[in-house]
């Protein structure tokens, strides 16, 4: 077995058996643990779960969304990724200006009877083409606020200025490699009210020795059914574009989380899944023609061997 895929199934078999139920922002209901870090070996294989299919595709177009600083799920939607849409569409629902039919119930739609589902996609394919097509719609109603792309790269500081974390943090690794401040923040508690949702991965730490870059993350809340692999692999994804560009090999993943949960909806699922024998990881496939982390795209980024268990659905949590 994976060392790096036990890591999270340890994680869910500890979660069920010491999980605390508690009450949660969605009204869905939690197991719960508070403190809890996981560490991968980034040199093993590239840490995208095979007990079941996790997208590779969205987990990258998501990455290089925050990346380019972006903010407006139209770049997503261009690229097939529907992970934001439920955020942006609840603000258009409950704007003055949506005239459909009454999705008071969206947060609880998993419950509500057919007619409410379907009036519900029908909704959602109309606010996604909008998004898509209407330039001034895609501005107002696309936009998730001040989230993990713009504190990235576009920080505003008290003096009007605005500073580029990411960019900075590359700089310096490759100028002064011992630094302990290779740190970019997500967390401005400034911005958290004018935010689709508060970040969940809040702050992320490198640390470089004999030639090899690591990340630590610090999530603050992690769905750990489906949000969480997205999370594995996106940070690890970020880690060898990073390392890529500084000309150092990966060393280690360290995924630190505060509330670590596993959804009342979910429970069936997981246990799905730790019936599963893991298979072998796959590799990434960068193009080593690309240089700079601002500059990859989807086409230079891909994965290799990768032959999963089948998909598991689950309802997402709003």
């Amino acid at each position: 077995m994976s060392t790096n895929e036990n890591n999270y199934l340890q994680l869910c078999k500890h979660v069920l058996e010491n999980g605390i139920k508690k009450e949660d922002r969605t009204g869905t209901g939690t197991i719960s643990i508070f403190g809890y870090q996981m560490r991968f070996d980034l040199k093993e294989g590239f840490p995208l779960l095979t007990t079941k299919r996790v997208p590779f595709r969205l987990i990258a177009s998501e990455l290089l969304w925050f990346i380019k600083g972006d903010t407006n799920i139209r770049y997503l939607l261009k690229h097939n990724n529907n992970i934001w849409n439920e955020w942006a569409f609840e603000r258009w629902i409950k704007s003055e200006e949506y005239e459909g039919p009454n999705m008071d119930n969206f947060g609880l739609r998993s419950q509500q009877d057919e007619e409410f589902q379907v009036q519900y996609e029908e909704q959602l394919e109309q606010f996604k083409n909008r998004i898509l097509t209407d330039d001034g719609f895609a501005e107002k109603f696309g936009d998730l606020g001040q989230v993990y792309g713009k504190q990235w790269r576009d920080w505003q500081t008290s003096s009007g200025e605005t500073l580029d974390q990411l960019s900075d943090v590359i700089e310096t690794i490759k100028k002064n490699p011992s630094s302990r401040r290779l740190i970019v923040s997500a967390w401005n508690p400034e911005d958290v009210p004018s935010m689709a949702l508060p970040p969940c991965h809040t702050l992320f730490q490198f640390y470089v020795l004999d030639g090899k870059l690591s990340c630590q993350l610090y999530q603050r809340s992690g769905d750990i059914f489906l949000g969480i692999p997205f999370n594995i692999a996106s940070y690890a994804l970020l880690t060898h574009l990073i390392a890529h560009e500084c000309g150092l090999e990966v060393g280690e993943f360290i995924h630190t989380l505060g509330d670590a949960h596993i959804y009342l909806n979910h429970l069936e699922q997981v246990e799905t899944q730790l019936s599963r024998e893991p298979k072998p990881l796959p590799k990434l496939a960068l193009n080593e023609n690309v240089k700079s982390v601002f500059d990859f795209e989807m086409e230079d980024i891909s994965i290799e061997g990768y032959d999963p268990h089948p998909t598991i659905k689950a309802p997402v949590a709003v």
